[in-house]
């Protein structure tokens, strides 16, 4: 299965995965941008690669292998992304922190080299993490518009929040420790892994097909 950790910068969301990575087996832990992030990089970039990393959770599930990837695609680009439906499981945890400790973890991270404007964009992008984590009809356009064409938007566009598919775990990391939340994090992974085994994970295979 694909575990999904995504969130905006400066959530904490790699920090978390690299310490979680010394703990658990049968589990590859992968950062999206490794692949290499070019200058131009935009949505198309972001949902092209989402789908090469969703190919290469193919090969490791033929492995046995779950997959950990950490980035910025909300639940909406995964399973958008052309070869979602051939995995085995998907589940997706939103590292969400709050906008005052983000332009803190910012500044600290990069100099503070970042203007007010380019703070807001981080900020911004992270309020809509959280609608979109919420709610499927929340400005869905922000992923949609200019998107990759090979993007196939319809299989959740007619969804609700009460459609039990669309789920994002939303880890807060606001005021807690690293060890605190890498727990957390470690607990929603085998969590989602048991769900899965169990056959009672709401994105196993098949949810495209399910009626909402």
């Amino acid at each position: 299965m694909l575990l999904v950790v995504t969130g905006s910068s400066c959530s904490g969301k790699t920090t978390l995965a690299r310490a979680l990575g010394d703990r658990r087996r049968g589990v590859v832990f992968h950062d999206h941008d490794e692949i290499g992030v070019p200058e131009d990089a935009d949505a198309q970039w972001r949902n092209r690669t989402t789908e090469q990393w969703i190919r290469r959770a193919l090969e490791y599930q033929d492995r046995g292998l779950d997959v950990v990837l950490t980035g910025q695609s909300p639940l909406g680009e995964i399973l958008a992304s052309p070869s979602a439906p051939q995995l085995d499981g998907i589940a997706v945890c939103l590292v969400h922190v709050s906008d005052e400790e983000r332009r803190r973890r910012l500044d600290r991270r990069d100099g503070g080299r970042w203007s007010p404007a380019v703070l807001d964009s981080f900020v911004g992008w992270g309020a809509w993490h959280l609608g979109h984590a919420e709610d499927p009809r929340h400005r869905p356009d922000v992923i949609i518009d200019g998107s990759w064409p090979e993007m196939v938007w319809d299989r959740w566009s007619t969804w609700t929040k009460e459609d039990p598919r669309w789920y994002t775990y939303v880890l807060d990391t606001t005021g807690r420790s690293i060890a605190q939340s890498v727990d957390d994090l470690e607990q929603w992974v085998m969590g989602q892994r048991r769900a899965a085994r169990s056959g009672k994970l709401a994105l196993s295979k098949g949810w495209v097909d399910v009626e909402p």
